[in-house]
């Protein structure tokens, strides 16, 4: 990627009077030397996966380790009988996540953004938008470029890795890439755009990855609750005009210098944080891992 900040894709895209998408299908036809129809259909194909994922959840379904499976299908049932604390949209963003979540741990096809384990924010927060406000998919397309413009630059920056840097790298990184495509959605600015996601990321920063018996499963599935609710709040401040006092780059820089500074029991070894509790060892004694 040519762009080794969002700072540098806002100015490049003021400069030239284009989005912020535009920026990152125009570097993405470039790295790759392909043509804006074939750069545009492969994102495609990865919006399709993520729908036929979320609709082929099968909540009879648990994953080998037997510790997951199901709660997507429990949510829905509640919301569906019961009026959540949250509404019904947060609701159905929760149930989407864990179903994305669990379809991960039962060996089912998921688009990793930017990872596996943290495959179930974006489509939780695009899914139901989309047929909410009947979304067309063309500008959904265009919130999958703002989304990999972020990770992209994370990735540069930083890492998307948990073993690399803690959960605040997966969910983290995966909860700004979400808020950011929000923005976009909702037809807010560049600049909301980049906020929105440093909001999101600063508000995950320091959390471990801690995977009980070493399995992306707990508490993995239900932290993309948590990254895509997180990145609907951060997006609806940023687009009421709020902005993040640490400008979004420093707080990426920040992200980095915890997670080299995190002890390694603390990124995913399954040694240390929830994995380390007595119910955690005694899960993995069980699994014999």
């Amino acid at each position: 990627m040519a762009y080794g900040s969002l700072q540098d894709i806002v100015e490049t895209g003021n400069s030239r009077g284009i989005p912020f998408w535009k920026v990152i299908l125009l570097d993405d036809m470039n790295e790759r030397s392909v043509t804006q129809e074939e750069s545009i259909k492969t994102m495609g194909k990865m919006w399709s996966a993520m729908l036929e994922a979320g609709t082929g959840y099968d909540g009879t379904l648990m994953s080998k380790s037997r510790l997951v499976g199901g709660m997507g299908a429990q949510m829905e049932e509640y919301r569906k009988n019961r009026e959540p604390l949250c509404g019904d949209f947060m609701a159905k963003v929760i149930s989407q996540a864990l179903q994305m979540g669990e379809s991960n741990a039962c060996m089912k096809r998921i688009v990793a953004a930017p990872t596996a384990g943290a495959c179930g924010v974006l489509p939780a927060v695009l899914i139901p938008l989309s047929i909410e406000k009947k979304i067309p998919d063309e500008k959904v397309l265009e919130a999958l470029y703002v989304a990999a413009g972020i990770g992209q630059v994370i990735a540069s920056r930083a890492f998307i890795a948990g073993a690399a840097g803690g959960c605040q790298a997966e969910i983290g990184t995966a909860s700004s890439m979400a808020a950011g495509a929000l923005v976009h959605l909702q037809d807010g600015t560049s600049e909301q755009i980049i906020q929105a996601a440093a909001m999101a990321l600063k508000n995950l920063l320091g959390l471990v990855c801690d995977p009980v018996a070493g399995l992306v499963e707990v508490p993995c599935v239900k932290r993309n609750v948590i990254g895509a609710v997180n990145a609907l709040s951060c997006a609806d401040m940023a687009l009421a005009g709020i902005s993040s006092r640490i400008p979004p780059d420093q707080v990426i820089d920040a992200m980095k210098e915890i997670g080299e500074s995190m002890h390694v029991s603390l990124r995913e070894t399954g040694e240390g944080g929830v994995a380390n509790t007595p119910a955690g060892r005694e899960i993995a004694q069980r699994l014999g891992m």
